[in-house]
């Protein structure tokens, strides 16, 4: 084989390797953008809406206990998505905690708490401070809040005894009857 045949050679292969090079980056600009138009249509969906089954999710306690929501069905739900640093959480509060002494001896409902981007002793802190007793946890990963694409806290889910959203507060609740009216019908035989 001669110089020039060698040379034509390896240009042949130099140039098979651009193509090569060239059609992964290709792919690889493709793959990324379906990825962002995923997460972009995602995003467009807005929170979970009423009637639609909620997702699955499972909340490590600040004490440890293990919730899982398919193992809750049969109770209704009112899931709140609260932080320390949300003032407008402050304002609910007492009112939730309250509504949650009022259910809890019926046994058929159950508040949870999910720590929205949060730390540990400051949401232990404000749960100290509220005299919060219902189930609370942190929300590690915010996989749950993505989950029910929230957009911002306080926000409140509230779930018949199916596993269906009936009812979404976006912001706090402003008293005690507000929140009674949203769990009282979901009580109905």
């Amino acid at each position: 084989m001669s110089v020039e045949q060698a040379q034509a050679q390896e240009q042949q292969a130099s140039t098979i390797r651009l193509r090569w090079g060239r059609g992964l980056a290709w792919l690889a600009l493709f793959v990324l953008l379906i990825i962002l138009a995923g997460g972009l249509l995602r995003n467009q969906q807005g929170a979970v809406s009423v009637g639609e089954r909620i997702p699955e999710f499972t909340l490590t306690t600040f004490d440890g206990q293990t919730l899982r929501s398919a193992d809750l069905r049969g109770k209704v739900l009112v899931i709140n998505f609260w932080a320390s640093w949300c003032k407008p959480c402050e304002q609910e509060a007492a009112d939730l905690e309250a509504a949650w002494r009022f259910y809890q001896p019926r046994g058929d409902v159950l508040f949870l708490g999910i720590a929205y981007v949060d730390t540990e002793p400051e949401a232990r802190a404000y749960l100290e401070k509220f005299g919060i007793t219902y189930p609370n946890g942190p929300d590690l990963g915010t996989r749950i809040s993505q989950a029910f694409r929230i957009r911002g806290v306080p926000e409140t889910y509230i779930v018949d005894r199916e596993g269906t959203l009936q009812f979404v507060q976006i912001g706090p609740f402003r008293s005690l009857s507000q929140i009674k009216s949203a769990i009282d019908p979901l009580l109905q035989p």
